[in-house]
Formats: C-alpha cells, sequence, structure tokens
C-alpha cells in the first residue's frame, strides 16, 4: 500500500492551499459568522469550476474526473486548515459515495453530475434524537408507496440539513421483518421535508433536524443491502474526516510555535522555556500518530483494502483525540490571548470538539474496533 503522495498530488496541494488561502481567510470566516448565509456560494462555484474539486472522486461517467480518494484526502485535508465553512464533507465525500455504492443508478445519474459540477448539496440522514451514530434502530419509518417509498419521522444532526437538495435517509421498514432497514433518496423540494438548523458548538459546522411527513423517495438499497450502504460510506466519511482534522492540527501546532518564537517572558521568547518546549513536542508527536493513521485509512479507502473499516475506525478514534489535544495545548502556549474571543484558537478549539463526535467519538470507535479483531 503507497502512503505517500505524488508529485501530481502534491502540486494539487498547492493548488488548493492557493486558492483557499486567497478566499477562505479567517478575516472571510468571522464575516460568514456573522451574515446568515450559510457558506460562500461563490466559493463553492469557484472550488468545483477552476480545480474541479466536486468532481474529484466521481467516475467519469457520472460527470466526475474519474480520480480517487487519495486526491480527495488532500482536499481535505487543507480544508481543515482553514476551517473551511462548506458543504463538501456532506454532499462530495458522504451522500456522493453513498450513491456510489448504492444499487439505483437512475438516481446516480440524476443527482452525481450535478454534485460534480457544484449545482447540488446532498448530505446522509441516519441519525436520530439518541445520537447513536450506528443507526442500529431506525425510528423513523417507510411504507412502500408504487415503484416508490413514503418516509415520516424525524432525523437529528444532518450536516447542511437545511441547504441540501438531496437527502440519504435510512428508515425502518413498516411492516417488514424485523430490523429491516431502507436507504432512501429524498428530494427536499418533494412536500413533507422541512428542515431546521440547530445551534452547535462549532460555527463553522452547520447541523439540522429534518422532519418528514409523507415524503416521497426512491430506495438506494434495501434490506441488508441497506445497512451495507451505510456503514461503508461512514467509513469513508471517518477517513474523510480524519484527514481534515489532521489539517486543523498541523495549523494549530503552527499557531502554537509561533507565538512561542516571537512572545517574550523575562526578556526572552517563550519558546526557549523547556516546558513550552514539553508542550509543542507532545503535540507534533501527536500530529504524526494522526497524520499517520489518517494517510493510511485514505489509502485503504482508496485501495478498498481488507483492513478498510479497521483502518477507518483508528484514524477517527486518533485524529479526534490528537485533535482536542493539540487546540487545547495551543490555547495553553498562547496563554490570555488564547482565551479571547478575537484569536482563531477557539474556533480550531470547538471544531476540534465537534468534530471528536462526529460520525462516532473515539469510544464508539474503539469498541467497533475490539468487536472486529474479536476482543
Amino acid at each position: 500500500m503507497r502512503l505517500g503522495f505524488t508529485a501530481e498530488q502534491e502540486e494539487l496541494r498547492t493548488g488548493v492551499r492557493r486558492l483557499l488561502t486567497e478566499h477562505a481567510s479567517t478575516d472571510r470566516l468571522r464575516a460568514e459568522l456573522e451574515s446568515e448565509e450559510p457558506y460562500d456560494a461563490g466559493l463553492w462555484k469557484l472550488m468545483a469550476e477552476s480545480l474541479g474539486l466536486h468532481a474529484m472522486a466521481i467516475p467519469e461517467e457520472y460527470g466526475g474526473a474519474g480520480y480517487g480518494f487519495r486526491e480527495q484526502s488532500v482536499v481535505l485535508e487543507e480544508m481543515g486548515r482553514v476551517l473551511l465553512r462548506s458543504p463538501y464533507l456532506s454532499t462530495v465525500v458522504v451522500a456522493a459515495n453513498a450513491l456510489l455504492l448504492g444499487d439505483d443508478e437512475e438516481v446516480r445519474r440524476e443527482w452525481l453530475p450535478r454534485i460534480a459540477a457544484g449545482d447540488a448539496i446532498a448530505s446522509l440522514a441516519h441519525v436520530e434524537a439518541d445520537g447513536d451514530w450506528r443507526a442500529t434502530r431506525p425510528r423513523v419509518s417507510a411504507v412502500r408507496d408504487g415503484e416508490g417509498w413514503r418516509v415520516t419521522g424525524t432525523k437529528s444532526f444532518v450536516m447542511d440539513g437545511v441547504q441540501a437538495d438531496l437527502l440519504l435517509v435510512l428508515a425502518s421498514v413498516a411492516g417488514g421483518e424485523e430490523g429491516e432497514t431502507v436507504l432512501l433518496a429524498v428530494d427536499t423540494r418533494e412536500a413533507g421535508v422541512v428542515a431546521e438548523d440547530v445551534p452547535v458548538l462549532d460555527m463553522t459546522r452547520r447541523l439540522a433536524t429534518v422532519t418528514f411527513a409523507d415524503a416521497r423517495g426512491r430506495a438506494v438499497a434495501l434490506g441488508a443491502r441497506a445497512r451495507q450502504v451505510l456503514d461503508a460510506t461512514l467509513g469513508i466519511a471517518a477517513a474523510g474526516l480524519a484527514c481534515e482534522q489532521v489539517g486543523g492540527a498541523a495549523r494549530s501546532l503552527e499557531v502554537a510555535v509561533e507565538y512561542a518564537k516571537v512572545r517574550e517572558q523575562f526578556g526572552v521568547p517563550i519558546g526557549s522555556f523547556q516546558a513550552i518546549k514539553f508542550k509543542c513536542a507532545d503535540m507534533l508527536l501527536d500530529l504524526e500518530a494522526a497524520r499517520s493513521a489518517a494517510y493510511y485509512a485514505a489509502a485503504a479507502v482508496a485501495d478498498d483494502a481488507e483492513d478498510l473499516s479497521i483502518a477507518t475506525s483508528v484514524a477517527k478514534a486518533v485524529c479526534s483525540d490528537a485533535y482536542t489535544a493539540i487546540t487545547g495545548e495551543m490555547i495553553q502556549v498562547l496563554g490570555g490571548i488564547g482565551y479571547t474571543w478575537e484569536h482563531d484558537a477557539h474556533l480550531y478549539f470547538k471544531r476540534a470538539k465537534a468534530s471528536q463526535h462526529l460520525f462516532g467519538d473515539s469510544d464508539l470507535h474503539r469498541e467497533q474496533l475490539a468487536v472486529r479483531v474479536g476482543v
């Protein structure tokens, strides 16, 4: 398995970093947070048109560029560095892969070209009020309606749910065998879909509660296949989020080190103090462990490796803990300024804490690892 990046992939990194540095600075981010706009629509289209970031990992037959998850991992890492406020993760990484893994070719041909062009936002709606990211017992129910389905119930913690044009909804089959589920593609323009943003810790990522009242949908996967598609999608989502976490953690370490070089105490830079050196060294060790886990998971997704489910759970657990620890230590190195609203430290810390729980926290993934390896 190849874990490094090719010259072409590093060139992609350079291009993405240049674009985001110019159009996604923290000053712009703060302006967006104070506005009513959910994300920068101009940058969304620019990413799709100038670098083709939305189409990157979508097959050519659906209007994509036909690259793989390694390239997408590079993009996600750079987005994590700037705390990009965008529905990219929910749409391009999660929803698009769920469609590709599903069984309905008609739905793929309708939605994937729109996602690749940056003309549609999509998301996965599988978690309910109990906060179970495994969605072991969905209470939302679906009934057959001719060739389609009708879905009723409420989903929680839906990324970009208010903005989504398409929602992939996990539901229990009413009247079916116990535990039988279906994954439905629901066009939010249909009647019976109401989405509402909810208060969040991380202001850079929007979550919503979505209520379905006899809304129409198409089955992307049914029965055991629905659970297979969901589990595979969540594995890819965990790997993608891990790469994003590495980018944020790397930038947090850079901020701490840069500050330690210029902030003086007793006439010398605080970076010369052993206590600060130890903190920065520990942060670097955490970062390198996270980077290794994330890169391995990305390669496992790209190669469809046998240990894919193990690699993605390891990455999510390790990167979640590392990002949280690094941002916490960054604030300690910064001292008083690190606690202020004006500094960006709290934005990274809040992203780290929220991401720690997205797609399941570290404890959940370690529990899944224990089951998979037979402990």
